[in-house]
């Protein structure tokens, strides 16, 4: 098992930036960004394969978030541009197994992912 910190959420402005941080304790496969507002379901966010060269994203966010991973440090970052009001939520971050080939299309599963982070804070203010 692998431990997932997040760091980097916090209290921002309409068009704000922000960048999360997720360091893994050891090695993973794929890697991805998930949220959750008070009172709904977790959805995916964005999502990166284990060698970076794949990555995904959900529509509401494509063209304003962006997802890299350095794996010399284990870490996966999320850079958030042009927040919105609806992007306030708590970001968690996961993680696949490093044996578990996780495909393009999967990225954006839920179930792909087998470790999570405890999540950060952030909001965003009109």
């Amino acid at each position: 098992q692998v431990q997932l910190v997040e760091s980097g959420g916090g209290f921002v402005q309409v068009g704000d930036s922000l960048r999360l941080a997720c360091a893994a304790s050891g090695t993973t496969g794929a890697m991805a960004w998930f949220r959750q507002a008070p009172g709904k379901e977790r959805h995916f966010v964005a999502g990166i394969s284990q060698s970076g060269l794949s990555t995904a994203f959900a529509p509401s966010v494509k063209g304003r978030f962006t997802i890299t991973r350095h794996n010399d440090k284990n870490t996966v970052y999320l850079q958030m541009n042009n927040l919105k009001p609806e992007d306030t939520a708590v970001y968690y971050c996961a993680a696949a197994q490093v044996w578990t080939f996780v495909d393009e299309g999967a990225l954006s599963s839920l179930s792909s992912y087998a470790d999570w982070g405890q999540g950060t804070q952030v909001t965003v203010s009109t």
